[in-house]
């Protein structure tokens, strides 16, 4: 070991950068052990594991409840709550027509803020405390099907404001926000779901058109950044944005001089997948600069990443420093974020549903 680190305290650490996904609406017994065994940093929620607003704050509880008794630490809970056609969170939560929608109003601000406060009230309410949102990618042509709706708009200025509004709204409530996809996913021509796009601009071109929506959520104290699978010849042609420590260090990082938390997309789309295998990824991804490992189904691909990750360390491949740096940033965000505690009032639940519904 290059440090006075013992192994199980290593192990908890490495754990923090890992956020997973679970299988069902209640906590079960292996998300359970990642929570008590690896001291997990975060889980991210899907229409699987949402059912009504109780049942979700009594999820949100439990997990809670669990990281506070067995470490002291509470967990990021996330979800894609971007409005139109990514919400997992349905009605009785109020919907919103998505960022393209709010783009083409005649009062984009106003409409973005309100989504943000709404959001958050709802969120924070059942205990989420972290939304992966907004994106802010800028439409540059005809943006591939999976974008349909989520963007703003095709000017950087407007794209800027809007993604500043709601950033802004929802970390005054309560709820961190996640801007993405880094840096920037407006031309891509396949779905990184399933394929690995390659983004066909220059490095002048990214700069005016891609960037500046960025540069203004990071001014607007973003807590989270969240980075794209997607590979940028101009920068990288050898590695995706996510695993690229040129554009996460040295882009995101030093140029832009972000100092908050770097998370990956989905470790397990197939933009990553295939060419690189879900633990390899997430070593690549923390090796180029990620604090957040983002892996939303599989817990045993977890389980590997945290494995592999692990052997590097402890061969002296990836220094520690790395490792305590990422710890810091996470720890630091938990604190200006997460300081509630696991307590969920189930009765305001109730009443303010009932009132909504």
């Amino acid at each position: 070991m290059q440090s006075t680190l013992d192994l199980s305290e290593l192990d908890l650490r490495i754990g923090r950068l890992f956020m997973a996904g679970m299988p069902g609406p209640e906590l079960d017994t292996d998300t359970e052990a990642l929570i008590r065994d690896h001291c997990l940093g975060g889980v991210i929620l899907f229409a699987r594991n949402i059912e009504d607003p109780i049942q979700l704050a009594s999820l949100c509880h439990n997990l809670q409840e669990t990281a506070m008794k067995q470490h002291g630490i509470p967990l990021f809970l996330a979800v894609d709550q971007e409005g139109g056609r990514v919400a997992r969170l349905k009605a009785p939560f109020t919907l919103f027509p998505g960022n393209s929608a709010i783009g083409n109003d005649p009062r984009p601000v106003e409409r973005a803020t309100e989504f943000g406060i709404i959001t958050a009230r709802e969120m924070t309410l059942v205990g989420l405390n972290m939304n992966m949102a907004p994106v802010v990618d800028v439409r540059w042509g005809e943006p591939e099907r999976h974008l349909d709706g989520r963007i703003f708009s095709d000017d950087p200025e407007k794209v800027a404001l809007l993604g500043q509004s709601v950033v802004k709204s929802l970390q005054e409530n309560g709820v961190m926000a996640v801007a993405k996809h880094f840096p920037g996913l407006g031309r891509a021509t396949l779905d990184p779901h399933h394929h690995l796009p390659t983004i066909e601009a220059n490095i002048g071109e990214i700069e005016e058109i891609n960037l500046p929506p960025f540069r203004a959520v990071i001014e607007q104290g973003v807590s989270a950044v969240m980075t794209s699978h997607a590979i940028y010849p101009a920068f990288d042609p050898g590695y995706p944005g996510t695993l690229s420590k040129k554009i996460v260090t040295g882009l995101l990082r030093e140029k832009l001089g972000f100092e908050g938390l770097i998370i990956t997309d989905d470790l397990e789309m197939g933009a990553i997948k295939k060419g690189w295998g879900v633990a390899k990824g997430a070593v690549a991804a923390f090796e180029a600069g990620s604090d957040l490992l983002l892996i939303c189904e599989g817990q045993e691909e977890v389980l590997a990443g945290m494995k592999a990750l692990r052997d590097r360390l402890l061969r002296g491949d990836v220094p520690l420093e790395r490792l305590h740096q990422s710890v810091r940033r996470i720890m630091e965000a938990k604190a200006r974020f997460l300081e509630e505690g696991v307590e969920i009032p189930i009765a305001k639940v109730k009443e303010y549903f009932n009132k909504e519904a």
